[in-house]
């Protein structure tokens, strides 16, 4: 069997995951410890790029897992 369509089809239920997380902040993720640190490092719009960015970046794998 071939894993490599199924990581990939993770790695986009991933970016679907971190999207929804920057754009609709959930109270009860948004305000866990580490993204409160993250929050006060890059600030609000910071840490939403980087989880949106973190997010592509797992879609670009995904993209290349399906080229296997």
């Amino acid at each position: 069997m071939n894993w490599f369509p199924l990581l990939a089809l993770l790695c986009f239920a991933y970016l679907g995951l971190c999207i929804w997380i920057a754009v609709k902040k959930p109270d009860a993720i948004w305000n866990m410890g580490k993204l409160e640190i993250m929050k006060k490092m890059f600030g609000e719009k910071g840490t939403q790029i980087f989880i949106i960015v973190f997010g592509a970046i797992f879609g670009g794998v995904g993209i290349w897992l399906m080229t296997l």
